[in-house]
């Protein structure tokens, strides 16, 4: 395997993992984009950020795009070299819209480009790999895929589908001041849940794939969760309670990923967005892009 061009720009979107039911399985897209050049030098690794992360990510080795284009080019046993990445990030960062993953599938996707056989690089391969360094494929499989997607693991490793979203679909997002890793709001789960809790999900969750195709109706009763989001609520009360407050309004909103964002699968109206604002929300309406990461 060689690299055969030494530059390319790829483009990933935001994404809200879980959307209330599908806990560590449903993904959506947001139209919220990072771009990253890549470009293969002789020198040392160097690593330039504008906006988001711009003051506290890695600057060399440790940054994740790094480690991401690394690990896409020892899989199909290219070549190493010095790499020269810029990064303009518009994707918050520690609110649940999948930053981490957007960085590791941007990688991947330029150790794709770089390479002299990309399909060696395929969606299954990236996604595989992006498990790696993510840990499960919620995030990554729409960052990857675009769109709504229902990822998994087997023997195989990582898998996702594409779920059908219809075009009226115009998802909300609430963004806090405030961040929350990860693994904080990981740590607040239980390691045991109560059958019947699990099997009210299960079937939200299959509701979901209904809304999500133009049900619009089965919204709130699809988007019910009883696995994650409570125990969280110590970690993110002001998510929490946020996302009370709307779905007593009649908005079907849930926890964006592991938060404290918060997603409403539904465009708020003018007056609604407006006093969000003011009590230091940033609403932001983006959309859903049928694509996901690709080479620009």
């Amino acid at each position: 395997m060689r690299l055969v061009r030494d530059e390319v720009r790829v483009r990933v979107p935001a994404t809200s993992a879980n959307l209330g039911p599908g806990f560590d399985s449903f993904g959506l897209a947001l139209g919220v984009w990072d771009e990253v050049t890549v470009r293969a030098v002789a020198g040392a690794t160097t690593v330039t950020v504008v906006g988001e992360g711009a003051q506290g990510l890695p600057d060399g080795e440790e940054h994740l795009v790094v480690r991401a284009v690394r690990l896409g080019l020892d899989a199909v046993g290219a070549p190493q070299a010095g790499l020269e990445l810029t990064c303009h990030n518009a994707i918050p960062h520690g609110r649940g819209m999948g930053s981490s993953a957007a960085a590791v599938v941007a990688g991947l996707v330029a150790a794709r480009g770089l390479v002299s056989e990309p399909e060696s690089l395929d969606d299954d391969a990236v996604l595989a790999l992006a498990c790696r360094l993510e840990g499960h494929p919620d995030n990554a499989a729409p960052a990857l895929l675009g769109g709504a997607t229902v990822a998994w693991e087997d023997a195989d490793g990582a898998r996702a589908a594409s779920v059908p979203v219809a075009p009226s679909l115009r998802p909300t997002v609430l963004v806090p001041a405030t961040q929350l890793l990860t693994r904080t709001a990981r740590a607040a789960l239980p390691t045991q849940v109560p059958h019947a809790d699990g099997a009210f999900n299960a079937a939200r969750a299959a509701l979901l794939v209904l809304a999500l195709g133009g049900r619009n109706e089965l919204l709130m009763a699809a988007t019910e969760d009883r696995l994650h989001q409570a125990y969280r609520a110590e970690a993110m009360p002001a998510t929490l309670e946020a996302v009370r407050a709307m779905r007593e309004a009649g908005w079907p909103a849930v926890v964006s990923g592991a938060g404290p964002s918060v997603l409403v699968l539904d465009r708020l109206d003018a007056a609604t967005a407006r006093a969000l604002e003011q009590h230091g929300w940033q609403v932001l309406d983006p959309g859903v892009p049928p694509r996901g990461a690709h080479l620009l």
